[in-house]
């Protein structure tokens, strides 16, 4: 074991991989910043650029971006009080609080160590891990495969979001989305619509920069100004660091709460981040400061956080389960490296696996020591416009997409999964089980068509499928009890889904994404059913994974449909001003979508180079309210440093179909 960490370890130390490792960082911080983006944005950026790499230096550029993104994103939470990801909500509501009274730096110094050591921690259980549970994943057959592979949907589906059916309606489309293009038991493409474009099928970085990417920027564009309305003043970083050691012990258990979800399949940093400032509030005598300025709930929120994604690692590898939406890609990213997780993956390639460990653990402690070092400098930025990080945000996510295949379906593309996604954030859905889903497709299928040809059906009585099975019917037997107890009882089903809670806080708010949800609820059952009627044609062999995606999908979405009926969000609002600036909000959102297909239209017609000045004037001009004599510069930089990626990449852009 030492001398495959020693050779791992020399192997990332090479000049090419260890840059490769920082550039990773450095994007992870950077998108760790933004409000809402978080490390699937981060990753998905990368993951055009990673395939030009080796293996080593693709694969510890991924996870540099990884490891830092719950470490940068504590500024942004702090700084500015809007969460840079879901997980940093607790370190949002306890941190901005703290920097209000004049003690950010206080806070943000307990975030920068507390993630530190939580990323350590997970980086050492991961090493941990590899021995003990490398001769159980090697006992496994493809059938215990596939049914982890459905327990990791499942708990996507049901955790990350409390509203269990959108989760599984989000993942059954996720599934359908990754059955596109060519069966691999039989010889018939899928759902092409006639449409070469499709025949190979759809990349993911496309589906992760759509929903994801995409839907954040049009939300942050819409809503305009600036990051932050004060300049933040940091002072007495000491303090902090004496805090943190005064609660090392709270860290530490919060990080083994992160370790603990990142086990369990999807459960995800927002969980256990919350799991881990419950434990802190708990654990605490004076509860008075919770929400007012706690520093013990940032020590467990932000040592729960980087734990959890490092852990997401493990069933990642060891059962090709992701352990969340950014462990989803890095298993995608695997695949294309020609490595598939499960039974010899751990035997097979240990420098390999040493090499992800170390990435972790660097990466987690150098992220730590850069965010001390620049936030003093970022906190003089934090009242520039978002605008002006949108224009190359957008430009980067085009380019990204669109090296998939070098075809303007690519951007077509990843437009229509960004008002997809969008349309499941503005409705209160969860989008990470859809990535998931996509993920999970290919192996899926793979796996139940080995396990029919080698035992038949019998297989689902095999011992290894009933024990893993249990993880799913257990929990939805206890769900089901406890409902059928609220209504004997006469009370109301437990509370609504987190994301439906954070995003739904005011009546109109409520309003407005019931209408998106009634909206996105009917075009998901129309998808599905004529989904149905399409895979009847299909041969049996290539008709299994799709009915298995679609037969659920018709009635969830059936379900979804009649329940935002009957909640009555089709009906008109009558309450007055405060609904009508939630309707304007909306409105524009789609206005900055109708301009991104503008914009794509202007690309197919003219070229990129010649519809992106446009784009730009838009976006630096009439949204970030430059100076023209700005704009045009600050335009020029960006598409120059755009011209220089492309020749780096060797992949020209579209010069339009009327220059063409």
């Amino acid at each position: 074991m030492i001398e495959h960490a020693l050779s791992a370890l020399g192997m990332l130390l090479e000049p090419a991989r260890l840059a490769a490792l920082f550039v990773g960082m450095l994007v992870g911080m950077t998108v760790g910043m933004l409000p809402g983006l978080g490390g699937v944005a981060a990753v998905s950026m990368l993951l055009p650029f990673v395939y030009l790499l080796d293996q080593y230096a693709g694969l510890a550029m991924l996870l540099g971006a990884t490891a830092v993104v719950y470490t940068s994103d504590t500024i942004t939470s702090v700084l500015v009080g809007a969460p840079g990801s879901p997980a940093s909500a607790p370190t949002a509501i306890e941190g901005h609080a703290l920097a209000k009274e004049g003690h950010a730096a206080r806070a943000l110094s307990v975030g920068f160590i507390a993630s530190m050591v939580g990323g350590v921690i997970g980086a050492i259980v991961l090493t941990l891990a590899i021995p003990v549970a490398g001769p159980i994943v090697l006992a496994l057959g493809t059938a215990e495969l596939f049914m982890f592979a459905c327990v990791g949907l499942y708990y996507a589906s049901s955790l990350m979001g409390g509203n269990v059916v959108r989760g599984v309606l989000v993942a059954c489309f996720g599934l359908g989305v990754g059955t596109i293009g060519p069966a691999p038991a039989a010889a018939e493409f899928r759902f092409t619509f006639g449409q070469a474009y499709l025949l190979d099928g759809i990349s993911l970085t496309i589906v992760a920069l759509g929903l994801f990417g995409v839907a954040e920027v049009l939300s942050m564009l819409a809503e305009g100004g600036g990051i932050s309305r004060a300049r933040v003043v940091l002072t007495d970083w000491g303090a902090g660091a004496r805090e943190a050691w005064r609660s090392r012990w709270l860290i530490l258990r919060g990080a083994l709460i992160g370790v603990l979800g990142g086990f369990v399949p999807a459960v995800g940093a927002s969980a256990s981040t919350w799991v881990a400032y419950a434990h802190a509030v708990r654990t605490t005598r004076d509860k008075s400061r919770f929400g007012k300025g706690e520093i013990r709930g940032i020590a467990a929120a932000e040592g729960a956080n980087n734990a959890t994604v490092i852990a997401d690692l493990v069933p990642t590898m060891l059962f090709s389960v992701p352990g969340g939406p950014a462990a989803a890609i890095f298993m995608g990213a695997l695949f294309a490296f020609g490595h598939y997780p499960g039974p010899r993956f751990v035997s097979e390639n240990p420098d390999l696996m040493y090499l992800i460990i170390w990435s972790a653990a660097i990466a987690s402690v150098l992220g730590a020591i850069i965010c001390f070092a620049v936030t003093p400098w970022l906190a003089r930025l934090t009242q520039i416009r978002f605008a002006l990080v949108a224009a190359p945000l957008m430009l980067v996510m085009i380019v990204g997409a669109y090296q998939a295949t070098n075809s303007i379906g690519d951007i077509a593309l990843l437009l229509l999964l960004g008002l997809v996604g969008w349309m499941m954030k503005r409705g209160g859905w969860p989008r990470a089980p859809a990535l998931v889903g996509f993920v999970l497709a290919k192996p899926m299928e793979q796996y139940f068509w080995l396990a029919n040809q080698l035992f038949g059906w019998k297989w689902l009585l095999r011992p290894g499928v009933l024990i893993i099975g249990a993880l799913i019917l257990v929990p939805v037997a206890i769900q089901l009890v406890r409902w059928a107890r609220r209504r004997a009882a006469g009370r109301p089903a437990a509370g609504v889904a987190a994301s439906d809670a954070e995003s739904a806080t005011t009546a109109r708010g409520r309003r407005a994404e019931g209408r998106v949800s009634t909206a996105l609820s009917a075009g998901m059952l129309a998808m599905f059913v004529y989904a149905l009627i399409e895979v009847l044609g299909f041969l049996r062999e290539a008709r299994a994974l799709p009915m298995f995606a679609i037969v659920p999908g018709v009635a969830l979405a059936a379900i979804a449909l009649a329940r935002d009926v009957w909640a009555g969000h089709w009906r008109p609002d009558r309450a007055g001003p405060a609904a009508a600036g939630e309707r304007s909000v909306v409105r524009d959102e789609l206005v900055q979508f109708l301009v991104l297909v503008a914009y794509a239209v202007g690309i197919w017609a003219i070229g990129f180079y010649a519809a992106t000045p446009a784009y730009l004037a838009w976006v630096l001009i009439a949204r970030a309210r430059m100076r023209v004599r700005n704009g045009v510069l600050y335009g020029a930089v960006l598409i120059g440093a755009i011209y220089a990626l492309v020749v780096l990449l060797r992949s020209p852009l579209p010069r339009g179909a009327l220059f063409g």
